[in-house]
């Protein structure tokens, strides 16, 4: 039966059971380890490491529990290590290659892009498939320098997670998305007669559609919410940063 442990005992919690000399051991570890490792990830090149992709991500995760416990376990020879922080990288050089030469075994290993937003409003079929909620994917355009979803024609998530953001030729009329709606929320409206050009949109997804088809009380035909604003026209084109 294993002795008790013997709480706040300074002893055991800065320096453990092992020699003075083994911190040497460590500092040795750390250098061949981390030495070793930089250089393989600078073959891997600079796609691994720009973005992160389904693939890059398990090699992160991969080489940081090989590389982690090579720097600091005593019972891990570092040859060991060394092997497994190989291969793990080879597998990975093989998946690139693969996912070069083959469009089917990209779209199985890092997937497709995702419609995100249609002609203005947000398409939850590629909320859905990615498990974003629509303040998420908000939230993801006004850092691209959108404030109102009529400046955008199509927006897609990309397979490295990035939004790429396509703008129509000219804005028109949508829901505005800046400031977010958790610190100013959008004014309902409930009135088809007062809505301008006879036109509501979504507070949840953006849709426009004709305000007597849906006020009062319809709900969103592309979202399901039964929330309505009125839609606003964006601020000029010419004065927003590019995406």
């Amino acid at each position: 039966m294993d002795s008790p442990v013997t709480p706040f005992d300074l002893q055991r919690m800065f320096l453990g059971d092992y020699p003075p000399l083994y911190y040497a051991e460590v500092a040795f570890r750390v250098v061949v380890i981390y030495g070793y490792t930089l250089a393989l990830i600078r073959w891997v090149g600079g796609r691994g490491i720009a973005q992160l992709s389904m693939v890059e991500l398990l090699l992160v995760i991969a080489l940081g529990s090989a590389v982690g416990d090579a720097m600091f376990y005593d019972d891990v020879p570092l040859l060991v290590a060394m092997w497994v922080i190989t291969l793990v990288v080879l597998v990975n050089k093989a998946l690139d290659k693969l996912i070069v030469q083959s469009r089917r075994a990209e779209a199985i290993i890092d997937g497709h892009p995702l419609a995100l937003v249609r002609d203005g409003a947000l398409v939850n079929e590629g909320l859905a498939a990615r498990d974003l909620g629509t303040n998420e994917v908000k939230a993801m355009l006004r850092c691209a320098g959108i404030a109102n979803l009529g400046q955008v024609e199509h927006a897609y998530l990309e397979t490295h997670g990035s939004i790429s953001v396509f703008r129509p030729a000219k804005a028109r009329p949508g829901l505005a998305i800046v400031p977010p709606p958790d610190v100013t929320p959008h004014e309902p409206l409930t009135d088809a007669g007062v809505a301008p050009d006879g036109m509501a949109c979504c507070c949840d997804c953006g849709a426009v559609v004709r305000a007597a088809d849906v006020i009062p009380g319809g709900a969103c035909s592309n979202c399901g919410h039964d929330c309505w604003t009125a839609p606003v026209m964006p601020p000029s084109l010419d004065n927003l940063p590019e995406s």
